[in-house]
């Protein structure tokens, strides 16, 4: 005995799994794409009221660090320390979240892991 689809399944499986293949590199295309050009962008950020401003790339490297001159004292390093740590976190937030908005545009929400 044969088991029998609805009407509307079956019938076109191999053009219906090329064109789903066909979407799925065209969605990499463009995710690709999305990376290249993130991985060229710079975020920034600052602490301390502007005291210490870090650049990072899409990639996710410090790319500069500014340090004003008048919070450099020797006597409380830790407080430097702090401010230039906050600077780069927030900078690597800032690119992680536009990373992950960008590419739930283009997947739509899907997840699927390694792709991004």
């Amino acid at each position: 005995m044969k088991a029998r689809l609805p009407q509307g399944y079956g019938g076109g499986g191999a053009a219906n799994l090329q064109q789903l293949a066909r979407q799925a590199q065209k969605l990499q295309e463009e995710m690709d794409a999305v990376s290249a050009q993130l991985e060229e962008t710079e975020y920034s950020a600052t602490a301390g009221g502007d005291a210490v401003k870090a650049v990072v790339t899409g990639k996710m490297e410090v790319k500069s660090l500014e340090i004003k001159p008048e919070v450099i004292d020797p006597d409380d390093a830790e407080m430097l320390s702090d401010l230039v740590i906050a600077a780069v976190n927030e900078a690597l937030r800032t690119a992680s979240t536009d990373k992950a908005e960008r590419m739930e545009k283009i997947s739509g929400g899907l997840n699927m892991p390694g792709l991004f």
